[in-house]
């Protein structure tokens, strides 16, 4: 994973621009100067996908990569980049101490982006309102995280991927129907109904256009835990501008493309056979063989933002991300053995009171 840093200088001072989530601006905090990002809040034209094909061959044009210095957490394996004057920082995802050391790395350019719309300060609010809600975490450890290190703001990199399918399947489409029998049972005669199926064998085609699957592009925050941010307002993708990303950091993305289409095969074969099914109708189905031609397959690399906390209680690291559009939270809890304990033995007296009642009035 690469990590990067954009920096504007003010036109007024010098000191360095931010992005405003949600404002649509860079502000500067040192003099209150603000500035318009070129082109925000117009019509802008649609994000152009790039040819699946074409990268695979190696062949996409030079404008459409870009190059990195990046560096590597001896804790996590996470490469990082900061800026050309930092020499040592914390990994912003296991908050392990990394010492700059200097390489290079090529990647594709991100088409798109979806901007933050949410602060640090309502990120934080939507993750200490989620840590209240935990059962049997030590109050430590919230309040640790609550008043611990500041959120920093990633975007975290994913693929989506483009495709039109046309499938031809062969199956059986199953019909239940009840039979009645006659059994014996302890001396009695009794009537039983039993359920039976009636196959018939069915073919035929189904076809389906994919649009923005979406798969994420880096492994160092567990993707369970990004899959619970969704949904993202893909609709709402911005093309790409350094802008947007001034004082935040931008992750490279570690799973390469053709590993992230096979990902998104496995979700398309899934939708697919999902169809089939459909198609077939009936009680019961069974899919005995799908033949499905992919074509068109565009993909585009883009960027959505997450607010991330990464903090270490009793020598381990706990992360929380939360969703920088809809404020979903997402994350590692610690739990208490003397909370859990002390809820046990609760209920183990609660229920000897109970049991005590019930036998005093019998």
């Amino acid at each position: 994973m690469t990590i990067e840093e954009h920096r504007f200088p003010c036109n007024t001072c010098g000191a360095d621009l931010r992005f405003a989530p949600g404002e649509g601006l860079m502000i500067c905090d040192h003099c209150s100067h603000q500035e318009l990002i070129e082109g925000d809040g117009f019509a802008h034209t649609p994000i152009r996908e790039l040819e699946f094909r074409t990268a695979l061959a190696a062949e996409l044009p030079e404008s459409e990569i870009e190059e990195t210095r990046v560096l590597s957490c001896p804790n996590c394996g996470a490469q990082v980049e900061f800026d050309a004057v930092t020499h040592a920082d914390e990994c912003p995802f296991c908050a392990t101490p990394v010492v700059t050391d200097t390489g290079t790395h090529r990647q594709i350019k991100p088409r798109g982006l979806l901007p933050f719309a949410l602060g640090e300060e309502a990120a934080r609010a939507a993750m200490e309102k989620w840590l209240g809600n935990l059962w049997f975490a030590p109050g430590s450890a919230k309040e640790y995280a609550r008043k611990g290190r500041k959120l920093q703001g990633i975007y975290v990199p994913y693929w989506t991927f483009d495709a039109d399918t046309k499938s031809n399947y062969r199956g059986e489409r199953g019909t239940v129907y009840y039979e009645t029998r006659t059994v014996e049972r302890e001396g009695k005669t009794e009537q039983q109904r039993v359920q039976k199926i009636r196959w018939r064998s069915k073919s035929g085609k189904v076809a389906r256009w994919f649009d923005d699957v979406l798969v994420l592009a880096a492994r160092t925050v567990p993707k369970r835990f990004t899959d619970a941010l969704e949904p993202w307002d893909l609709s709402a993708l911005e093309p790409y501008r350094p802008e947007y990303l001034a004082g935040f950091r931008a992750q490279g993305y570690t799973v390469e493309l053709e590993d992230g289409f096979a990902e998104a095969r496995g979700y398309i074969d899934r939708m697919i056979e999902r169809d089939v099914k459909f198609d077939i109708g009936g009680d019961r189905q069974r899919i005995h063989d799908i033949q499905t031609t992919v074509s068109d397959v565009t993909f585009k690399h883009i960027l959505l933002p997450v607010w991330l906390a990464a903090y270490k209680y009793r020598g381990k690291t706990f992360r929380f991300v939360v969703n920088g559009r809809s404020g979903r939270v997402q994350g590692e809890r610690p739990w208490s053995a003397i909370k859990i304990i002390f809820a046990v033995i609760c209920v183990a007296v609660v229920a000897l009171i109970i049991g005590y009642i019930a036998a005093q009035n019998q």
